[in-house]
């Protein structure tokens, strides 16, 4: 074919035309973290190709409905391929009380969105690990005393970032 006989298109000087959603964050391996808490969701978006994560504004909630339309949003906007829960053992790597109140959490989750992955990630130094970095921030003078009430995401990045450390 002669180069010049087929339209111009806005997609660059590929044929066919590329896929408009080709940026958009499913596209890039796009996974989520989650920090389950009794009222406080934290949230946090990574990509495989980084194997880093950011934290997003947590979820506060009032009842599980509100949890999951919450959720429901976030899922719509990121579009993520998998999401890791992280799992709160036993000091011992038994299960607790938390725990098996975060896997009925995941099975609410995997019947809201049917067909999503979901993993689980041991969460017992999470905190301890979010708390450190947000301390580190604030002494480099990029974190806020009022970002404190974002620690449950960077707990989710932290369990994120775990889960892909051990899985790439």
């Amino acid at each position: 074919m002669i180069a010049g006989n087929r339209p111009f298109h806005d997609s660059a000087s590929t044929w066919p035309p590329c896929n408009r959603r080709a940026g958009m964050p499913e596209a890039a391996g796009a996974l989520l973290g989650i920090d389950f808490g009794e009222r406080t969701v934290g949230l946090a978006i990574g990509h495989r190709l980084t194997g880093s994560a950011r934290p997003l504004d947590p979820i506060r909630y009032r009842d599980s409905e509100s949890l999951m339309t919450g959720l429901d949003s976030v899922m719509r906007q990121w579009r993520p391929s998998l999401i890791v829960i992280g799992l709160p053992l036993a000091g011992d790597g038994s299960e607790s009380d938390m725990s098996r109140r975060v896997r009925d959490f995941a099975d609410r989750l995997e019947n809201q969105q049917p067909g999503i992955d979901i993993r689980f990630q041991d969460e017992r130094l999470s905190s301890h690990a979010a708390a450190e970095r947000h301390a580190s921030r604030r002494q480099q003078g990029r974190a806020k005393r009022s970002d404190a009430k974002r620690l449950d995401s960077v707990a989710a990045a932290v369990i994120l970032e775990s889960w892909m450390g051990e899985n790439s």
